[in-house]
Formats: C-alpha cells, structure tokens, sequence
C-alpha cells in the first residue's frame, strides 16, 4: 500500500462569482522514499493540491470531493484535532517563499521550537532547542544562527531554515512548493542537492511542486503534469520525457532549452490559461491544442495507461 493515495481530489474555491475549479478529479500515490513531480504553469492547481492535503486551504477553500489516503487513514475525514496529529510529524510543507513563511520579529531558532512544543507536547523546551541546534547543522547551517532573525539571512540560508523546521518533527512526507524560488542558480543547485540528501538519508517520501522542468528531472523519480486543475500526464520521469504524449506536456518540454540536445527555435504554447470559474467543456486544453479534434470538444479525455505512463488524450490510444 502506497504511503499516500490521493483518489479524485476535487478543491473548489467558492467566490461570489461561483466557484473556482482549482483542482478536480486528481489521483496519485506516493511510496514511502519516493520523490515526485508536480510540474504545470502557474494557476494550474499545483499548491492546492499540496494545501488540500494538509487541510490548510485559505478562506473560501473547499474539497469538494476524493479521498487522501495517507498510511491507510482517509484525511478527508479527519477534523482540525485530528489534523493537527498528522501536520508536521506526518505531512509536512516547505512553503513558497521562504522570507515571507517566517516571522520577522521572532528569531529561526525560537519558531522552529514552537512548531516542536505545539506538535510534540511532550518535549522539553530545552531538548526542543538542541534539536533546532543538529537540524540546522543537517540542512548546513551553523547551530548558533538560530539566534539569528530571518532578514540576517541570506535567500537560500533561509530556504535551508525553511526545510529544516519542516523536518523538525521527523516527517514521513515533506512538500516542497518552489524551493528554486527567488535563488540564484547556485545556490539553488545547493539547496536541491540538500533535498536529495535528506531524502536518500531520512527515506523521506516527497512531492516536489515546481513548473520548472530542469529542477523536477534533477531530483525526481516520478512526475505528474497538471493543466487547468486537471492531471493531463503521469509516469516515470525518463519515459515522460524522452517521449511526451499529451500536447501540453510537448509543449512544457518544447519551451525549455536543453544543453546536450541539437540547436533549435524554441516554441511556445498559443494561448492563455483557461479561467477555471468558467472552464473550457470536455478537453480543457482544447482551446490551445495544435491537434485539436470535434471529440476534444464533446468528451473529456480519461486517463488512460499508455506504456509506462498515464495520458489523458484523446490521440492516445490505451495500452
């Protein structure tokens, strides 16, 4: 059984407008060492999916519908009690960002110990700070910049910070939203070599958020595209993408330069996103589709298993 199992999650955001189809009908597992990829552009449901998993959806946030399946017990179920048992010590999040996750009036040291106290009631405030001293050692920062505030923080020590509290209570699967954003090549090769690492030595189960292709393929095992709240394509990375079969996902990869590969004009995909208070019928990428057919607009396309990946497109023939 997969650690995580997530069976046609549906997230709307309810607006006066109507609601917003953030994410609907997406399915996928994660096994307990295993990194996958959330890949797609922005406002395609990538962060809701990770927020639907924590239930910490912003005002107006609803699931509306699926199952989260995490060692067995379904999350959607669960009450906020309940869900803070499992926040930090069994999912844990990396959020977008890292200058605005962390207070600026408190120092890193004392925000990691709270996030132990309020999850671990048990521990001692002073075996909580020795801890925060050997997880900021793990992530490759001196122990004694925990009396540091975050502004006396560069970009990638405080992305480093970030993972670390996110680790703070021994996590068996840790999101990473963007952890490339806002760095510089670098020390953005440092900070996901980092994440490696800890994966390799923690055999930590992830879920690497992120519409930069290059940074999935570098640490991924798996990868899920996402277009307009929907899961176009799914499978190992090496198969997606040597051979892309959704158009969209030809798409993503066209647009991105490759160092090895031949010399050649870049494309890019015609259109604009569809709005999700009003999402396009049947296909949603029909309307940007070079390919599209009379039955992209009439029915939508069903994930179906194509090799050693799932496509949800009508060209594609189930295997």
């Amino acid at each position: 059984m997969a650690m995580l199992d997530v069976q046609d999650l549906t997230t709307h955001y309810l607006t006066m407008r109507g609601p917003v189809r953030a994410v609907d009908d997406v399915s996928f597992q994660v096994d307990k060492g295993e990194m996958m990829g959330l890949a797609g552009e922005s406002g395609c449901g990538k962060t809701t999916v990770a927020l639907s998993l924590l239930k910490i959806l912003p005002q107006g946030g609803k699931i509306m519908g699926g199952k989260i399946l995490f060692k067995g017990d379904d999350l959607v179920e669960l009450n906020e009690k309940q869900m803070r048992e499992i926040r930090w010590k069994g999912i844990s999040i990396v959020f977008q960002g890292a200058m605005n996750a962390f207070n600026p009036v408190y120092k890193v040291g004392d925000q990691i110990v709270e996030a132990i106290s309020v999850h671990e009631s048990k521990v001692k405030k002073e075996e909580a700070r020795k801890r925060v001293g050997k997880l900021l050692e793990t992530v490759g920062i001196e122990p004694s910049r925990a009396d540091n505030y975050p502004h006396e923080f560069s970009g990638g020590m405080r992305q480093r910070a970030l993972i670390a509290m996110a680790l703070a209570c021994n996590p068996d699967l840790l999101i990473a939203d963007e952890p490339g954003t806002a760095l510089d090549v670098i020390v953005q090769a440092q900070v996901l070599r980092l994440m490696r690492e800890l994966k390799e030595r923690l055999n930590l189960a992830m879920i690497m958020i992120s519409h930069d292709l290059s940074i999935i393929s570098e640490t991924c095992d798996k990868i899920a595209i996402m277009y307009a709240g929907k899961i176009v394509e799914q499978g190992d990375i090496s198969s997606i993408y040597k051979e892309p079969l959704h158009p969209y996902t030809q798409g993503l990869i066209g647009a991105f330069p490759s160092i090895r590969a031949e010399k050649r004009r870049m494309t890019s995909i015609p259109g604009f996103p569809p709005d999700l208070l009003n999402p396009p019928p049947a296909c949603r990428f029909h309307p940007r589709c070079p390919y599209v057919m009379d039955i992209c607009k009439k029915e939508e396309p069903k994930l179906v298993k194509a090799g050693k990946r799932y496509v949800a497109c009508h060209l594609v023939k189930k295997a």
